[in-house]
């Protein structure tokens, strides 16, 4: 029961992004969005863009940020897909743009893990620049749908999974005192 409602869900998820794959603008947002998640490679960017602020909270949130986006692709790329087998979307399809095709398994998404766990880091100490890390976030993780290359669930899986250790980051590394 519960595996076909999961199955429902990713159905009907992606149906709806039948309505807009295709569109020039489309793919080339949520393309790029994926390739830029790859290896995390968009966090360990806004991290080193809020280092340069300067201030040693800003350092401290760039460097946790970093250190913490490696601990989680550990966490989920190496240990939980080891476990969790999950088959990727069947796809069949030719990819306007360019693809990495991962052969891990496909729960959970590792962008939507490291994506949200980068967000909730990140806005820690900058809340103005916070809808930036999260909307940044979304995109990302969505992308993966988009591509075909995640189930919904996996993502949504994902987006949570990452959001607790994000949390589990700021409880374990405080940023301590503002400047």
């Amino acid at each position: 029961m519960a595996n076909q409602l999961v199955a429902n869900f990713d159905e009907r998820v992606d149906a709806l992004f039948d309505h807009i794959r295709g569109n020039p603008v489309a793919d080339r947002v949520f393309y790029t969005a994926s390739a830029l998640g790859e290896f995390g490679l968009i966090w360990v960017v806004f991290a080193l863009l809020r280092s340069w602020r300067g201030g040693r909270t800003h350092e401290k949130a760039a460097l946790r940020a970093i250190v913490a986006t490696g601990v989680e692709s550990f966490l989920v790329n190496v240990v939980m897909k080891s476990f969790v087998r999950r088959h990727r979307p069947v796809n069949n399809r030719d990819h306007p743009l360019p693809l990495r095709q991962p052969l891990s398994s496909s729960f959970p998404s590792g962008h939507a893990t490291a994506a949200f766990c980068g967000a909730t880091l990140l806005s820690d100490g900058d809340e103005r620049l916070a809808p930036l890390y999260f909307a940044t976030a979304l995109v990302v993780a969505t992308s993966r749908v988009y591509v075909r290359i995640h189930h919904a669930s996996d993502v949504v899986g994902g987006m949570a999974i990452g959001r607790v250790l994000g949390l589990v980051g700021k409880r374990l590394a405080p940023l301590g005192d503002r400047d």
